[in-house]
């Protein structure tokens, strides 16, 4: 594989650090009603995050750690926010599997 498929992957496993940690946050401000969907997106990231960290491993490199906290993009008082929050994470994962996609 290429040095930039590694690079992609080490992105894409990045991102899924980030939303690990943004769904727990998710998680907690969340409506009880929409806490379910929550706690299953933030098993798939972990699960994600944990496939990635083989794949990387697999195309020779080391995985890039998990950052202690991140930055989020906005204040998250409310279930409102928690939910656009979510939306935001999707996103920006979505942009690095594009990536990942493109230079595989």
């Amino acid at each position: 594989m290429s040095a930039g498929t590694r690079k992609a992957a080490q992105a894409a496993l990045a991102a899924e650090h980030a939303a690990v940690y943004g769904y727990g946050v998710v998680g907690g401000r969340v409506a009880e009603g929409r806490r379910a969907e929550a706690v299953a997106a933030y098993h798939a990231h972990r699960a994600r995050r944990d496939a990635l960290t083989r794949t990387v491993r697999g195309l020779g490199g080391e995985p890039v750690a998990a950052q202690a906290a991140y930055a989020l993009p906005f204040a998250v008082p409310d279930p409102a926010a928690a939910v656009r929050l979510a939306a935001v994470l999707e996103d920006r994962v979505a942009g690095v599997y594009s990536d990942l996609v493109r230079a595989a």
